[in-house]
C-alpha cells in the first residue's frame, strides 16, 4: 500500500469570489474555465491524483450546481479502486445550521468525515491555484520532521507581500512566525528570510499538510475561522510547524488581471505553466468534440481548443475556448473567449451574415461579422452581434454596466450576454 495512502485531500470550494465577479456570478472560483479546456478545480484535483492521493473531498457552498455537475462527471474511481472523490457541501445539521464561515470553519464543520475517512493526515487546499506540485514530496518533508504541520511557502518580491501570509523560518525550517499580508515596514523587516534582494520573503501558498489528530484537536478546542489568519499564527509556538520549499511556478486567480495574465501567458511559446507535460497530466471532463477548422484565418500566439470554427479572421496573441464561432472580418487581440457549451444549430460552422441568417431566431452563438475585440473576456455562450466593438478601458477602470463590466480596464462580457450589432464598448475616441 503507498504511504500516500495515510492522507486525505481537502479542497476548499471557495467563497463568493466577489474578486472575480462577474466570472463568479454564476459559478464558484474552481468551476472558473482556465487555458480554454480545464477548469480551475482540475488543478489540484490532477496534483492529487499524480501524487497518488485517492481519497480527496471538495467543500462546496456558493454557486456550487456546475461545480458539483464538473467533479460528478470528470472523477469517478473505478470499482476496484479504494480511493474516492467527494463533495462535502455545507449542511444543516442538529449541531448547527450556519452555513461555512471561513477555511477553518468549513474544515471544522466536517470533521466526523474527516475521522471517518480514517486518514492519518489532511492535506488542505486551495481551489483557485495555478500550479503543478508532487504533494508525495511535501509529505516525505512532514514525515522526516516528525512536523505536527506543514505549509509550502515560496519566495515573495518586496511589492507583492500584501498579497501573501509572510513568515519567518529557521534554518532547520521551523516557521517562527507569521503575519498574514502585512504593510507594516517594521514588521516586514523582522519577517526577512532569504538573502535575496528581489524575494527576501517566504509566502504561505495556503497548502497545509496536517496530522490528523492535530488539526482536528485545534479546531475542537477554538472558534477559528480562517487557516491563515488564525489557525497558522496560533499553532506557531505551541506545535511543530514547518515550512516545505517549493520553487515552481504557483499563481493565485484571486483578480480579474491575475486570471487575464495567467492565461494569456498560456498563448506563447515561453508559457510558466506547461500544460503538455505527460508526466503530470491536468486532467478535465472527455467531451468527444471534432477537431477545430480554421479558413483563411491569421492567427499569432493564439491558444486553440477543440470544436471551435474560425472564418476568415485575424487573432493576436488570445485564448479561444471550446465551440468557440468566428464569422468572416473579425479581429481579436490580447482576448479570452472561453467558448460555449452546446452548438445551436445544426450547422454552427456556417459563416452566414447574422443579420441573412436570423430570421426571426435567436441571435447565434459566437462572434459576429466584422466585430472587433481587443483586451476583453468573453464568457461561455455570449451572442456578439455583426460589427460589434470592444477596446479596452485604462489600467485601473472599474465599471458596471447592463451588458458588460469593467475590471481593472479589462472588459468581461458576462456569460449568456448579448451584444446587438454595432453596438461599441470602450473608451471614447478622441474626435480630433
Amino acid at each position: 500500500m503507498s504511504s500516500m495512502d495515510k492522507v486525505l485531500a481537502v479542497i476548499l470550494g471557495g467563497g463568493r469570489g466577489s474578486r472575480l465577479q462577474p466570472l463568479t456570478s454564476v459559478r464558484s472560483k474552481p468551476a472558473v474555465p482556465i487555458a480554454g479546456k480545464y477548469r480551475l478545480i482540475d488543478i489540484p484535483m490532477s496534483n492529487c491524483i499524480n501524487s497518488g492521493i485517492y481519497k480527496i473531498a471538495i467543500l462546496t457552498q456558493f454557486n456550487s450546481v456546475s461545480l458539483h455537475r464538473h467533479i460528478t462527471r470528470t472523477y469517478q474511481f473505478d470499482a476496484f479502486h479504494t480511493g474516492w472523490v467527494q463533495i462535502w457541501a455545507a449542511e444543516q445539521t442538529t449541531h448547527t445550521a450556519d452555513w461555512y464561515q471561513g477555511t477553518a470553519d468549513a474544515v471544522r464543520k466536517q470533521m466526523f468525515e474527516i475521522r471517518s475517512s480514517r486518514a492519518q493526515h489532511v492535506l488542505i487546499l486551495a481551489g483557485d491555484h495555478l500550479y503543478r506540485m508532487d504533494y508525495e514530496k511535501m509529505a516525505q518533508f512532514h514525515w522526516d520532521n516528525d512536523a505536527d504541520i506543514t505549509v509550502a511557502v515560496q519566495p515573495v518580491r518586496k511589492d507583492e507581500t500584501d498579497r501573501y501570509g509572510i513568515l519567518k523560518r529557521s534554518g532547520d525550517c521551523v516557521i517562527e512566525r507569521f503575519a498574514e499580508k502585512p504593510k507594516d515596514p517594521q514588521v516586514l523587516a523582522e519577517l526577512v528570510s532569504r538573502d535575496d534582494e528581489e524575494r527576501p520573503y517566504l509566502g504561505s501558498m495556503g497548502i497545509y499538510l496536517f496530522k490528523t489528530e492535530v488539526l482536528l484537536k485545534i479546531l475542537a478546542e477554538t472558534t477559528f475561522d480562517d487557516f491563515g489568519n488564525h489557525v497558522i499564527p496560533y499553532a506557531i509556538g505551541n506545535k511543530k510547524v514547518y515550512g516545505y520549499d517549493f520553487e515552481g511556478y504557483w499563481e493565485d486567480i484571486g483578480t480579474i488581471r491575475s486570471f487575464y495574465d495567467t492565461n494569456l501567458a498560456l498563448t506563447g511559446p515561453d508559457t510558466p505553466f506547461n500544460f503538455f507535460d505527460q508526466t503530470s497530466p491536468i486532467y478535465s471532463r472527455a467531451r468527444f468534440l471534432p477537431g477545430s477548422t480554421i479558413e483563411n484565418a491569421t492567427m499569432d500566439r493564439v491558444l486553440m481548443t477543440d470544436g471551435c470554427c474560425i472564418h476568415n479572421a485575424e487573432i493576436r496573441h488570445s485564448l479561444i475556448g471550446l465551440r468557440s464561432q468566428i464569422r468572416s472580418g473579425v479581429r481579436i487581440i490580447d482576448s479570452i473567449l472561453m467558448g460555449a457549451d452546446y452548438y445551436d444549430r445544426d450547422s454552427a460552422c456556417s459563416d452566414s451574415d447574422i443579420d441573412d441568417d436570423l430570421n426571426g431566431k435567436q441571435m447565434p452563438l459566437g462572434i459576429g461579422n466584422g466585430s472587433y475585440i481587443e483586451g476583453a473576456i468573453l464568457d461561455k455562450n455570449v451572442r456578439i452581434g455583426r460589427g460589434v466593438t470592444i477596446r479596452p478601458f485604462p489600467r485601473g477602470t472599474e465599471m458596471d454596466e447592463e451588458l458588460f463590466s469593467v475590471r481593472d480596464g479589462i472588459v468581461v462580457i458576462p456569460k449568456n450576454t448579448v451584444l446587438p450589432n454595432g453596438m461599441y464598448i470602450g473608451p471614447i475616441l478622441n474626435q480630433d
